[in-house]
């Protein structure tokens, strides 16, 4: 698809994975809703784009029902769909202060499973009803997971199975969405230079950065963002996740 002129809505775009993801759209012509808690970095990245701002929990079905509908009423519905909003609130099952809050666990799944089903289902929706472009094909929908979800840490249930899901949510909603000409992908990065990589200490990056292979550094955003301009133009990509991770393979701690 060429985005020239098209609508598209990326969840989490105020920061890190998003707002490269933001930018790369507006750059090749798309008309960019960004979608964020965050409502002065979701501000900042549609003032550089020339987009529109919106304030949304993806988590919450009402809100998320409202977000999409001002997208649509600003630039008209969306033919791509980037999400990227999640959280990686770390804990143990059972730690040292007891089991894990079920709460703590539930918000990390309802942010990044829950909410990448909740975008998908609300826009989703829109792309169905357009008029198909070249191929028959009406919208792209890319979704972020990680390799957390096929090698999660010690720490990382929440964030791993989270993931997971998302993972596993890929090619059952490629296989329905197929008839009307929509495709479902999903990314899975490795360790990026996002907000939340960057605010531990040096020495903890410097650690992290040098487990992985090749490059022998985090991943920059700019380079997520190209991979999901490729999948947008690559029509036959669909029902995909795909590892972008410099090779890296996580171990257990």
């Amino acid at each position: 698809m060429d985005v020239r002129g098209h609508a598209a809505i990326v969840t989490g775009g105020g920061s890190g994975l998003g707002a490269a993801t933001a930018k790369a759209l507006a750059a090749a012509g798309a008309k960019v809703a960004v979608f964020d808690l965050n409502m002065a970095g979701a501000e900042q990245v549609a003032k550089e784009v020339g987009g529109q701002a919106f304030k949304c929990d993806v988590s919450n079905a009402a809100e998320t029902e409202a977000a999409v509908a001002a997208a649509k009423s600003a630039h008209g519905a969306a033919r791509v769909l980037v999400n990227c909003a999640g959280v990686a609130t770390p804990g143990r099952i059972v730690g040292k202060d007891g089991p894990l809050k079920l709460d703590a666990f539930r918000r990390v799944v309802e942010i990044n499973l829950i909410g990448t089903f909740n975008a998908m289902r609300l826009v989703g929706a829109d792309m169905q009803a357009l008029a198909p472009l070249e191929d028959g094909e009406r919208g792209v929908i890319v979704s972020t997971a990680s390799v957390a979800a096929f090698e999660g840490q010690v720490g990382q249930a929440a964030y791993a199975s989270s993931k997971g899901g998302v993972a596993a949510l890929t090619l059952p909603a490629a296989r329905e969405f197929a008839r009307f000409g929509v495709r479902v992908l999903a990314i899975a990065p490795g360790l990026f230079g996002t907000p939340m990589l960057l605010g531990m200490p040096k020495e903890i990056q410097d650690g992290l950065a040098a487990s992985v292979p090749y490059p022998n550094r985090f991943g920059k955003p700019e380079e997520y963002a190209r991979l999901v301009m490729h999948m947008i133009g690559n029509v036959m990509l669909n029902g995909e996740v795909v590892r972008l991770d410099g090779a890296i393979r996580m171990q257990p701690r």
